[in-house]
C-alpha cells in the first residue's frame, strides 16, 4: 500500500485543537470538525459547551447520536446525561439542552437541525 496523502488525513487532539465557534443560533458553543465536505455541526464532530450555556431549541432532521466525553448535559425535560453516556435521539425529536459545568460531546448528526423558537416547550 501507498502512504496516505496529507490531503486525505486530518488529525486533531480534542484537548488542544482550535475549535470553531458555532454561529448557527443565539447560544454560544464551539465545535471541532475534521471532514471538510460536511456542513458545520453535521456528520461526526466534537461539540463543546461552556459552563452555564444552553443549546438553541431545535428539531432533528435525522437521528442524532452522541457520547458525553466530559461533564454533564441536561435536556429540557430534566433528563441528565453524564460522562460515558451514549445517547440516541430519533429523527423528529425536538429539544434543547443546558450544562451547568460545561460539557464535551462526540456527536454524529447526518443532516442539519431545524431551529425552533427558543421559547418552544
Amino acid at each position: 500500500m501507498k502512504p496516505i496523502p496529507a490531503a486525505d488525513r486530518r488529525v486533531a487532539n480534542i484537548h488542544d485543537a482550535d475549535y470553531a465557534r458555532w454561529e448557527g443560533g443565539e447560544n454560544p458553543a464551539e465545535y471541532l470538525q475534521l471532514n471538510p465536505s460536511d456542513d458545520p455541526c453535521t456528520g461526526f464532530h466534537i461539540y463543546r459547551m461552556a459552563p452555564g450555556t444552553r443549546s438553541d431549541a431545535h428539531e432533528h432532521t435525522g437521528d442524532e447520536e452522541f457520547l458525553v466525553l466530559e461533564g454533564e448535559l441536561t435536556d429540557h425535560d430534566g433528563t441528565v446525561y453524564r460522562t460515558g453516556d451514549l445517547v440516541w435521539l430519533r429523527q423528529g425529536t425536538q429539544h434543547w439542552s443546558h450544562t451547568e459545568g460545561g460539557c464535551l460531546l462526540a456527536v454524529y448528526i447526518p443532516t442539519a437541525e431545524r431551529n425552533l423558537p427558543n421559547d418552544a416547550d
